[in-house]
Formats: C-alpha cells, structure tokens, sequence
C-alpha cells in the first residue's frame, strides 16, 4: 500500500516539475527585446513536403544584441523559412539578402512590452492550473487508497504532502513569471 502511495507522490512531483519545465520553455520564446535563437524553437518549414524544425535545416545564430541570422544550408530553404517567420507572427519580418536571412529586432515599445508581460501571465496561469490539476488527481488517488485500507493520517500526511508540494512549485513558476516580467518591462 505505502509503495503505491510513493508512486502517486513521486508521479505527481515529476508531473509537477514537467510542468514547470514546459512553462521555462515558453517564458524563452516570449522575447525581451533580445535576440535569442530560441525565440525560433517549434517552427516548422515546408523541407521537400514535410514540416521541419527550422534549425534542422539552417544554422541560426545571433550576429548581435538585436540581431539573429538564419543561413540554411540549401539556398531554395530561404523562401520558406522566410513564410514560416512571418506566418509564426514574432513580430518581426525577415530580410533575406539571397543568403541569408536576417531578423532584427526592433525596440518594444511600453504597449508591446504589456503584451508580452500579459503573454507571459497567461503561460504561467497554464502552468498553475496545469499543476493544480495534478494535485487534485493526486489526491483523488490518495482517497482511492484510503477507500481501499490506507489508514486516514497516513493518508492525510500523503495529501498534505502532495499540498506543500504543489505550494512550492506554485511559487516557482511565481518566481520565474516575476524574474520574466522584469526582463521584458527593463528597457
């Protein structure tokens, strides 16, 4: 019985930190002014019929603080990497030289850096919910286990557990939106 109850608690911190994880990943691609290649994770091109990650058929690489340079490696990639930027709605609208492929970005202006502050909320408010669900199946599983012979403080020490868990993790994705938050709005 207790080892089912390690595993539930053990699935939901791994669920937990996944969630976490997920929500670093796409604070990255919200953009704070900065060029950052990972801005570019995620987007597909058209390679000969399939989608393709983008830097699966191009280097790209940061020539400068407000620029990235995306050089694919056959030259008749430039024209749907450049459909893919501009279909992925950055904010930014590519220059293609025949070469290579340069994105600059321009200074956020306040209204924009407000969106992406609001952009940012709304993944850490997924993330929140995503975590809080995970806390209450766990606890829907500790119950099926009381049902089923736990005795009542061992489960209630198992749901208090689950509890704190879910409060420190809550406070690091508060953590995280805060430190992002800071980087977009600092001009």
């Amino acid at each position: 019985m207790s080892e089912d109850l390690d595993f539930i608690v053990e699935e939901a911190d791994d669920s937990m930190k996944k969630a976490v994880t997920h929500l670093e990943a796409e604070l990255i691609k919200i953009r704070a002014g900065k060029a950052n290649p990972q801005m570019l994770d995620g987007l597909s091109v058209d390679y000969y019929g399939s989608p393709t990650v983008i830097n699966q058929v191009a280097n790209v690489s940061v020539m400068d603080a407000r620029t990235l340079t995306i050089q694919p490696w056959e030259k008749n990639m430039l024209q749907p990497i450049e459909r893919a930027i501009i279909g992925a709605n950055l904010g930014v609208t590519p220059q293609n030289d025949g070469n290579i492929i340069r994105l600059f970005m321009p200074p956020l202006t306040e209204e924009r850096r407000k969106e992406f502050v609001k952009k940012a909320n709304g993944e850490g408010e997924h993330s929140k919910v995503a975590i809080r669900s995970i806390r209450r199946d766990a606890i829907e599983h500790i119950k099926k286990l009381q049902k089923d012979g736990l005795s009542e403080d061992v489960a209630k020490d198992a749901e208090k557990n689950v509890q704190e868990m879910t409060d420190r993790y809550i406070t690091l994705v508060e953590k995280h939106l805060s430190v992002k938050e800071k980087e977009i709005m600092s001009v």
